[in-house]
Parts: structure tokens; C-alpha cells; sequence
């Protein structure tokens, strides 16, 4: 089968989450016998060859800000896609669902991935928001299938547009072994010494929150803030004002990939999650991976993710409570060994990319 993932910033993996999943999905369909292409974004993805483990690579410019970023890729991918012969065209993101017709008449399978409700999220333009909340009507529509990795999703495509979509959920990796220290070192830091924020550094991620919290917390722990945003200077603006009056308490190292995400997420004492957006953060499930207990905000999408592997911070009156948090793991190492145990048994029973490929596979052949 010829499957096509478009609308990503493409593979190796970098930035988001839906690269991290388009890559462990598109290498595991190769290794099945399936001919994959992922289309890889310039200027974003420094990638430049044409195969990765098995995986056809297409690079293609963008116009490179925000609002044009993704539409234009897409748009490009989905040219040159539509000589290509595929079976399967695989949108990552609502936003692209309009496209998702174009393939369809020459008789492909179109799947959009809705990825939550983006259009709540905080970095988008008046405009940006309506456009999303329109795509999803036009995935309804328009889509073979809709994808949905979480059950609120699901429910809210059925509540509101009568679809029943697909219920999939990301995967992770169970990460058993030391991937090394030079990274730690680097920063000044101690295994099990500190606490991890990961995320674009946008407003609606709340990396603003989890500062505050901890300097609130009076720990000595550092928290660490791995991330960026091409586009968020006036947020990233008041984010290195509060490392500035943490005075060593935060260190923000903008992106770090590969070895070195490895090494910060398996030696962090927790994950610091205060996002709100109901949608399955693959980044949450990596960290689950490494052992890392979750400390995020009580909604219900983050409890059907997390379960028992999380302590909760309510968000009412947010920055006390997530600081009280902080605190309460601090102060036990037996709270911390239980929810990292617990994080492990949940990716092995519930999301490991093997099980998810199974579902995949099943859905494309059918």
C-alpha cells in the first residue's frame, strides 16, 4: 500500500508532536512492507536527503510565517502528491482538512487527524481561530475519515458535526536504558535534580504558569524549559523576564532534539504538563515513557491520559496549587518511584507504537 503523510513539518522528527508520530508510524509501515512519503518542510526540517529508515522523503518550500506556514506546504504536497499514485493521503491537523477533497477525486482515501480543538488555542489570530473551527466542519464533510486521539474528541465530533471518528490514540517508547549524562553536565544539572517543561513556547502551553509555580514553590530544584516559537517574541519576551528574576531556579535551553531531549527527560525527577487543550500531547506519553511521573492540570482530557500516573493541580487559583504540587513531590521520593512506576505500566499497557501501528494498518486496509 502507498501512504502519503502531508501537513507535518516532517522527518527526522522536530518541533511538535505530530512529527515524533509521523515518524515512529511511517518507519514501523515501511518495516511492514508498506511504501511510505512523508513531506518534509523548508525552511523547518533540516533534513535533506531522500530516505529515512525506509521512508521516502519530498521536500518542499513554504511561505514561512504563521498564518501561511502549514496551508502552503500542504497545498504543494498535495500537487505533487496527486501524481503519485497513492492509496492513503493522511492530513496532520484540522487545518488542512479543505484540502482533503482534492485527492478524492481521483480516488484516494483521505484521513485527517484533528489533533483537539486548535482553535482554541491562544496563538492564533481572530481570523486564524474562525478558520479552524470552520475546518472542522469541512473535515466532517469532506474526510473519509477523522481521526481523533482522544475521547473528548471523539465526543465532540459526534456531539457536534454527528461523526463518529476514530478513536487511535499517539504511542510511546518505554526508555530503559541510561541514554548518558554530557547533556546534564552541560547544563549544570543533577539526575533526579530537576524538573521538566516541555513545549512550543506558546501561550496556550503555559510555560508562563509552570515558571511562576515554581519560583512560587521556593524548591531548590531547577526547572528546566526545553522549547521555542518561531513566532512568539513578546511571550518568549516576559517568559526570559521571569528566568531573569528566578535567579538560576529556571533554565530555559530553547530546542533540544535527539540524545539530548533523551538525557533530559530520563534523569528529571517530574514532568511539569499545564496545558489545557483536550488532545493527547504525544510529548506527555514520551515522558510517561522515560519514567517520569506527570504533575498536570485536573481536566478530564489530561486525567484520561495520565490516570495514575499523575499528581493533579486544580485550575482554580493554578499557580498555588501547581506550586503546592511541586512541593508535595519534593518532599517525597516515594511519591516520586510510584507514579514512575505507574507511568510505565500505562505506556505498556495502553500506547505502545506496536499496538498503535496494528490499529493503523487495520484502518488503512480496510
Amino acid at each position: 500500500m502507498k501512504i502519503a503523510f502531508l501537513g507535518s513539518r516532517g522527518i527526522p522528527r522536530c518541533y511538535s508532536g505530530f512529527e515524533t508520530f509521523v515518524e515512529e508510524l511511517s518507519v514501523r509501515l515501511v518495516q511492514r512492507g508498506h511504501e511510505v512519503t512523508v513531506y518534509n518542510r523548508i525552511p523547518f526540517n533540516k533534513y535533506r536527503k531522500k530516505e529515512f529508515k525506509g521512508v521516502r522523503i519530498i521536500c518542499l518550500p513554504t511561505i514561512p510565517t504563521k498564518t501561511t506556514d502549514t496551508i502552503v506546504h500542504t497545498t504543494l504536497s498535495l500537487l505533487h502528491a496527486l501524481f503519485a499514485d497513492y492509496n492513503i493521503c493522511y492530513f496532520c491537523g484540522v487545518g488542512n482538512s479543505i484540502l482533503s477533497f482534492i485527492p478524492k477525486l481521483i480516488g484516494t482515501k483521505t484521513l485527517v487527524n484533528v489533533d483537539g480543538a486548535d482553535h482554541a488555542r491562544a496563538k492564533w489570530s481572530r481570523f486564524g481561530s474562525w478558520w479552524l473551527k470552520k475546518s472542522e466542519k469541512w473535515a466532517s464533510s469532506i474526510a473519509d475519515v477523522i481521526i481523533a486521539d482522544h475521547p473528548v474528541i471523539k465526543k465532540k465530533y459526534l456531539d457536534e458535526y454527528n461523526i463518529n471518528a476514530q478513536l487511535i490514540p499517539y504511542g510511546a517508547h518505554l526508555v530503559e536504558e541510561d541514554p548518558g549524562s554530557d547533556v546534564l553536565n552541560k547544563y549544570g544539572l543533577r539526575k533526579r535534580g530537576y524538573y521538566l517543561y516541555v513545549s512550543r513556547l506558546t501561550p496556550e502551553n503555559f510555560a508562563d504558569l509552570a515558571m511562576k509555580a515554581h519560583l512560587k514553590s521556593e524548591i531548590s530544584a531547577p526547572l528546566v524549559v526545553v522549547g521555542d516559537a518561531p513566532y512568539q517574541t513578546e511571550y518568549k519576551k516576559r517568559l526570559h523576564a521571569l528566568v531573569n528574576q528566578g535567579k538560576g531556579k529556571i533554565l530555559m535551553t530553547g530546542y533540544v532534539f535527539g540524545n539530548g531531549y533523551e538525557q533530559l527527560s530520563y534523569h528529571a525527577k517530574a514532568f511539569i504538563y499545564p496545558t489545557a487543550i483536550d488532545a493527547t500531547r504525544p510529548v506527555v506519553l514520551d515522558q510517561m515513557g522515560f519514567g517520569n511521573g506527570i504533575i498536570a492540570r485536573d481536566t478530564e482530557a489530561n486525567r484520561e491520559v495520565v490516570g495514575d500516573a499523575g499528581e493533579f493541580f486544580s485550575p482554580e487559583d493554578s499557580i498555588s496549587s501547581l506550586a503546592s504540587a511541586i512541593k508535595k513531590l519534593e518532599n517525597s521520593s516515594d511519591m516520586v518511584k510510584a507514579l514512575s512506576m505507574n507511568a510505565k505500566n500505562r505506556v505498556r499497557d495502553r500506547y505502545d507504537w506496536e499496538k498503535i501501528t496494528d490499529e493503523y494498518e487495520k484502518l488503512f486496509c480496510a
